[in-house]
C-alpha cells in the first residue's frame, strides 16, 4: 500500500464504497477532494462542495469514517473539512427556482468532524429579497381574544430576534384566521428594526418546488447552503409537506443548522403538530420544542374591529348596522371580511350607489356560503328554552332572572352563529333589544365557553340537537 497521503485517501474511498450504497457513495463521498495531509499534527484536510455536506457526513457517517481512517492512516488521525465553492459559477441560475429568491454563492469555511457544535468562519452574506408583504404589518393586525397571545409573542420576537426564547414559533389555525398576516408582520417589523438581518418568507409549496428543481439540476447542496444563511426563516402552510419525505429530510437539516446557530424559525400551519400525520417524528419534535400558538377564528367583536379598521383605511362610509351584518355573515374569516368589503366597494363604484343593508345582503349572497335550510330564530328559541326549561315569553321579557338572562344570551349567540342575520335584527326579534346588547351577549357566551367546560358541553348539546332536527 502506498504511503502517499493522496493515495491513502483513495484507498479510504474504496473501503467506504464497500460499506455504503452506490447512491450514497456518489452523493456524499465521490465529490470529496483531497487537499492536504499534515504529518506533524496528523490532520487530514478534505474539500467538500458545501457546508451541508460536511454537516451531513458528520451526522450520518462519522463512525464509518473513523474506522476507515484508523485502518488506512493509523490511529490519532484528525479530519478537517474546507467548504469550497467555484466563484465563477452562477448558482442562482442553476437552481431554476423563484426568480427573485436567488441561491447565493458561499465563501470558504472550515469545520471539523466529531466536534459539537460545529464552528464556522464565514463572511457576511449579501442581502436578499425577503419576499414579505409590506402591507401585512402589526399596525393593521387588529388585536382580539382569538389572537392576543400569538400577536404579543410575535411582536416580541420581531423586536428581539437574537433571543432564543420561543424558537421555533409554530402558529396554527384554520384558513382565514390571519396566520399569513401575522408571520409577515413579524418579518416586516424585524426588517424595520434590524435591516441587516437576512429575513425570508416563503410558502412550503414554493420551498418544495425549489428543492425539486435543485435535485433535478444536481444543486441540492447549494440550495441547502443558501437556506442555512438565513437569520429568520418564515415558512407558511407547512402542512403541504405531509408525506413529502425528501422535502422533510432536507428541511430537517436546514432547521438543525439554523436552530443550533441561534437563528429564528417561524412556521405556520392549519393544524397543530400532533395532527400532522405523515410528518416525520424528528421534525414534529423540533416543531414542538419552542412555542405552539393557536390562532382562533375571530369572534364578532374582533370582526367588527377589523372591518372598522379597513373601512377607515380605505376611506369608506358604511353604516354601523351593515358593519355588524358583515361581521356576522363572513364565517369568522379575516379573508372573508376583506373580500366582502372589497366587493362592496366595487359594487358601489361601478353602480354609483351607496353602501347600505340592501347592497350588503346582495354581496353576501355571492361571497358567503349559506345553508340551504338555515335555522330560524323560532327554531333556536324553542330549542334553547326547552333546554333551560324557560318560556319564550320569559326570554323576551325585561326580567334579569339568571335563568332568563342565560337563555336570552345563548339564544342571541346561537342566532348570530346560525341565522346570518344582522345583530339589530336578532335583537329586535329577541325582546326588542338593540344590536349592542346582542354583541355583548355573544361576547359573554364566547368567554364563558372558553372557561366553563360544563357550560361549553351544554352549548354543544344544544347545537347537536339542531343537527338532529335537520
Amino acid at each position: 500500500m502506498s504511503n502517499n497521503p493522496r493515495a491513502l485517501w483513495d484507498n479510504c474511498l474504496l473501503l467506504i464504497k464497500e460499506n455504503v450504497s452506490e447512491q450514497q457513495f456518489n452523493t456524499w463521498f465521490k465529490p470529496i477532494v483531497f487537499e492536504s495531509f499534515n504529518e506533524s499534527n496528523r490532520t487530514l484536510l478534505l474539500q467538500v462542495s458545501s457546508q451541508f455536506v460536511a454537516e451531513y457526513i458528520e451526522e450520518n457517517y462519522a463512525g464509518l469514517l473513523n474506522k476507515v481512517l484508523v485502518r488506512i492512516y493509523g490511529k490519532g488521525i484528525r479530519l478537517n473539512y474546507r467548504v469550497m465553492v467555484d466563484k465563477t459559477n452562477n448558482i442562482s441560475q442553476q437552481i431554476q427556482a423563484d426568480p427573485v429568491v436567488n441561491i447565493e454563492q458561499t465563501v470558504t469555511r472550515r469545520t471539523r468532524v466529531n466536534q459539537s457544535p460545529t464552528t464556522l468562519d464565514a463572511a457576511q452574506p449579501q442581502q436578499i429579497d425577503s419576499q414579505l408583504n409590506p402591507r401585512h404589518t402589526f399596525a393593521n393586525y387588529i388585536e382580539g381574544d382569538s389572537n392576543k397571545l400569538p400577536r404579543a409573542v410575535g411582536l416580541s420576537i420581531a423586536e428581539h430576534p437574537n433571543t432564543t426564547q420561543f424558537n421555533p414559533m409554530f402558529i396554527y389555525g384554520p384558513s382565514g384566521c390571519g396566520k399569513t398576516h401575522l408571520i409577515n408582520a413579524i418579518g416586516v417589523r424585524t426588517k424595520e428594526i434590524y435591516p441587516q438581518k437576512r429575513v425570508l418568507y416563503i410558502s412550503a409549496r414554493l420551498f418544495q418546488v425549489q428543492y425539486t428543481n435543485a435535485v433535478l439540476n444536481n444543486r441540492t447542496n447549494d440550495f441547502i447552503n443558501f437556506y442555512q444563511t438565513i437569520d429568520m426563516l418564515i415558512v407558511d402552510d407547512i402542512q403541504e409537506w405531509v408525506s413529502a419525505a425528501k422535502t422533510q429530510e432536507t428541511f430537517f437539516h436546514i432547521f438543525n443548522h439554523l436552530f443550533r446557530n441561534g437563528k429564528r424559525i417561524i412556521l405556520a400551519c392549519d393544524r397543530p403538530p400532533v395532527d400532522l400525520q405523515g410528518m416525520s417524528d424528528r421534525l414534529l419534535t423540533r416543531f414542538s420544542c419552542g412555542l405552539i400558538a393557536e390562532l382562533e377564528k375571530p369572534n364578532i367583536q374582533l370582526c367588527v374591529d377589523i372591518l372598522n379598521s379597513k373601512i377607515k383605511r380605505d376611506g369608506l362610509t358604511i353604516p354601523e348596522d351593515v358593519v355588524y351584518f358583515i361581521a356576522q355573515t363572513a364565517n369568522y374569516s379575516v379573508r372573508g371580511l376583506e373580500g366582502v368589503i372589497n366587493s362592496l366597494l366595487a359594487f358601489s363604484v361601478v353602480y354609483n350607489c351607496k353602501i347600505d343593508m340592501r347592497l350588503a345582503e346582495r354581496v353576501i349572497k355571492r361571497a358567503v356560503k349559506i345553508d340551504n335550510e338555515p335555522l330560524t330564530i323560532d327554531d333556536i328559541l324553542d330549542t334553547v328554552c326547552n333546554h333551560f326549561n324557560v318560556t319564550t315569553a320569559a326570554v323576551a321579557s325585561r326580567s334579569r332572572k339568571r335563568d332568563y338572562v342565560t337563555a336570552r344570551q345563548v339564544s342571541m349567540y346561537l342566532a348570530q352563529k346560525y341565522t346570518k342575520m344582522p345583530a339589530s335584527r336578532i335583537g329586535k326579534l329577541i325582546g326588542g333589544r338593540d344590536h349592542s346588547t346582542v354583541i355583548h351577549s355573544c361576547t359573554q357566551i364566547e368567554q364563558r365557553i372558553k372557561t366553563d367546560k360544563l357550560f361549553s358541553d351544554e352549548i354543544a348539546s344544544i347545537e347537536n340537537s339542531f343537527k338532529l332536527k335537520k
